[in-house]
C-alpha cells in the first residue's frame, strides 16, 4: 500500500509525527516503534463526510492495512444507543480508502458518527475518529453554506511555521450546513520544495512529501496529492464537521487541461498524454472525497443536491467535457457539453427550491487565458458570444425562457474574491435576465488577480479583493471563502466575502423574486 512518506525532520516540525494526529499517522521506515502501532489497524487522515441528503450520507476514511470499516451513528456525542453500520473493506485497490452509505436518516437532523478500522481477522480494531453532520431538511430551514476553492497551490503548503492551513479552522468556526468545493482539491501538477524564498524577503516553509515533490504521473503519486492535504489538522477538522459537496477542476490532473490534450512543452512530464493522466487522477479524486457516484447524473461529477425548500445546488463539471483551449473562439463551443448544459437549463426550470446556487468550477465572464489561448469561458472578444460563451449563452436564454429567478452563480478558481453583476442592459446579447455571480479563494495558493472581464455578458465587478503583487503567498493574506446565509422564513439570501480570518469584507442581502 502506497503511503505519503513525509521526512521525520518535517513531521516533527508541523507537529505531525505524533499520536495526537486524528486518526493517528503511519510513516513507514521513517517514524519511530513508538508512533507506529502494528498491533492493529490505523485510520491515518482522519474522516470526513458528503453529499447528505434529507434521509442519506457517505462517510469517509483510510486505514492504513486491509480492514472493514464500520461506522457508529448517534444523536448525541455520547452514542448511547448507536446504530453499527458495516462498510466496506478497505485495501491497496483504493490506496487504503474507503466510503460507508449511510441511509434510513431522518431529515434536519444532526448526528454524531464514530469511525473504527477492524482487521480482517476480527480481532483487533482501530481506534476511532469522529465526526459530525446534519441531515438536509425538508421545510423552509435556516441555512448557511461555504464555498472556495484553491489548496495548495504555487509551492504553498502547509507551513507549521504559521500554524498550517488555518483558513480551515476559520471555516469551520462559522459551522455551516454544507460546504461547496469549487475545485482545485488538490494542485498535481504544483510540486513543492522545503523552502519559498518569498517577494521582498522572508521565507515559507512546507512540509514536503515524496509524492508532493513531483508533477503527480502514476496513481499513486495523484493518490499522494489528496493525502497530503489531510495531514493538516485544520483541514481533518473541518473535514470532520462539515458535510461536502465537491468537484474538481483542473489541477487534480495539470494546469488547463482539455481532453485530448498532448503535454509536449512540460517537460516536466514523462507521460505526456493528459487521456492517460486524466483517469488515475479521476480514480484518486473520487477515492479520496466522500462522493457518491449514484447522485452524479453522468456517474462522475455533475449533480444536483436539494437542501429544504429554500436551495438546491447545481455542481457543474466544466473540464471533462470542454472542447480544447485552442480551439477557434468564432465558432460555437463547449464548455459543459451538450448534455450536460440540457441537464442544467432542465434541471434549473424543474427547480422548486426559492434559490438555485449554480457551484461551477469556473467563472463566466472573467478572462482566463492559457497563454495565447482561452482556458475559461469568456473569450475576450466583444460582441456576440463565441466559443465556449455560445453554450452559456444557450444555458442563459434557456433559464429566461422558462422563467427560472433566483439563479447564483459560485465559482473559485482565480485566486481571490469578486461580486459580479451580469446584466442584459450592458451585454452584447439581451435575451437573459440578470444574475449574480460570486468568486472566493483560494484556500492556501498563491493570490492572483484581478482579471480582466469580458463585455458578452455585460458583468460588473461590484467589489473585488486582490493583491497588487502577483502570487502573493499565503502570510500577505488575500486569501478567501465566501458565505451563503439564507432566512428559512423570508428566503433572504446574505452573501458574504471573507478573509482567511472569517472577518466579512463584503455583504449583500438578496430578496427572491418569483420563483
Amino acid at each position: 500500500m502506497t503511503e505519503s512518506t513525509p521526512t521525520r525532520r518535517t513531521l516533527l516540525k508541523a507537529g505531525l509525527a505524533t499520536s495526537a494526529l486524528a486518526g493517528g499517522l503511519l510513516v513507514p521506515g521513517v517514524a519511530s516503534a513508538a508512533l507506529v502501532r502494528r498491533d492493529r489497524p490505523v485510520l491515518t487522515h482522519g474522516v470526513a463526510s458528503g453529499d447528505v441528503t434529507t434521509g442519506s450520507g457517505i462517510v469517509w476514511s483510510r486505514a492504513d492495512r486491509p480492514s472493514r470499516l464500520v461506522v457508529e451513528l448517534a444523536r448525541d456525542p455520547s452514542f448511547r444507543a448507536a446504530r453499527r453500520v458495516s462498510g466496506p473493506v478497505v485495501s491497496p485497490e483504493t490506496g487504503g480508502t474507503g466510503k460507508v452509505r449511510l441511509t434510513g436518516l431522518r431529515p434536519g437532523t444532526g448526528y454524531h458518527y464514530r469511525v473504527t478500522a477492524v482487521d480482517l481477522d476480527g480481532r483487533t480494531t482501530s481506534e476511532a475518529v469522529t465526526g459530525r453532520f446534519a441531515t438536509a431538511p425538508l421545510g423552509h430551514a435556516d441555512t448557511r453554506i461555504l464555498w472556495s476553492g484553491d489548496v495548495v497551490g504555487q509551492n504553498y503548503g502547509i507551513n507549521p511555521e504559521l500554524g498550517g492551513m488555518t483558513i480551515f479552522g476559520a471555516m469551520a468556526d462559522r459551522h455551516p450546513d454544507l460546504f461547496l468545493h469549487s475545485g482545485d482539491t488538490v494542485y498535481a501538477d504544483s510540486p513543492l520544495t522545503e523552502s519559498v524564498t518569498l517577494p521582498g524577503g522572508g521565507t515559507w516553509h512546507n512540509v514536503v512529501t515524496p509524492e508532493k515533490a513531483k508533477v503527480a504521473e502514476t496513481l499513486a503519486e495523484f493518490r499522494g496529492q489528496h493525502a497530503y492535504n489531510r495531514l493538516d489538522r485544520h483541514f481533518r477538522r473541518f473535514a470532520a464537521e462539515v458535510p461536502a459537496l465537491v468537484q474538481w477542476d483542473d489541477h487534480e490532473v495539470s494546469n488547463n487541461w482539455y481532453p485530448g490534450e498532448v503535454m509536449n512543452d512540460r517537460p516536466e512530464y514523462t507521460e505526456k498524454r493528459v487521456d492517460v493522466l486524466a483517469p488515475r487522477a479521476y480514480q484518486a479524486f473520487h477515492e479520496w472525497h466522500p462522493m457518491d457516484r449514484r447522485q452524479a447524473v453522468d456517474g462522475r461529477v455533475y449533480r444536483s443536491h436539494r437542501h429544504g425548500r429554500r436551495v438546491e445546488v447545481f455542481v457543474l463539471d466544466m473540464r471533462s467535457y470542454r472542447d480544447a483551449n485552442t480551439a477557434d473562439q468564432g465558432a460555437p463551443g463547449h464548455i459543459l457539453g451538450e448534455r450536460q448544459a440540457r441537464w442544467l437549463a432542465g434541471a434549473l426550470g424543474r427547480s422548486t427550491a426559492t434559490w438555485k446556487i449554480v457551484q461551477a468550477d469556473m467563472p463566466i465572464g472573467l478572462v482566463v487565458p492559457d497563454g495565447t489561448a482561452i482556458e475559461a469561458v469568456a473569450n475576450n472578444r466583444p460582441g456576440a458570444p463565441g466559443g465556449r460563451e455560445t453554450e452559456l449563452a444557450w444555458v442563459l436564454r434557456e433559464i429566461s425562457r422558462r422563467r427560472v429567478r433566483n439563479v447564483v452563480w459560485l465559482t473559485a478558481d482565480v485566486h481571490y474574491t469578486a461580486a459580479h453583476h451580469y446584466s442584459p442592459d450592458r451585454a452584447a446579447v439581451g435575451d437573459f435576465d440578470p444574475f449574480w455571480e460570486f468568486v472566493s479563494g483560494p484556500l492556501n495558493a498563491g493570490a492572483f488577480g484581478p482579471n480582466a472581464l469580458d463585455p458578452t455578458f455585460g458583468p460588473e465587478a461590484v467589489f473585488v479583493h486582490a493583491p497588487v503583487t502577483q502570487n502573493s503567498s499565503p502570510a500577505q493574506g488575500f486569501q478567501h471563502f465566501g458565505e451563503l446565509n439564507v432566512d428559512g422564513a423570508s428566503g433572504d439570501l446574505t452573501v458574504d466575502l471573507r478573509d482567511a480570518g472569517g472577518a466579512s469584507l463584503w455583504s449583500k442581502t438578496f430578496h427572491p423574486q418569483g420563483r
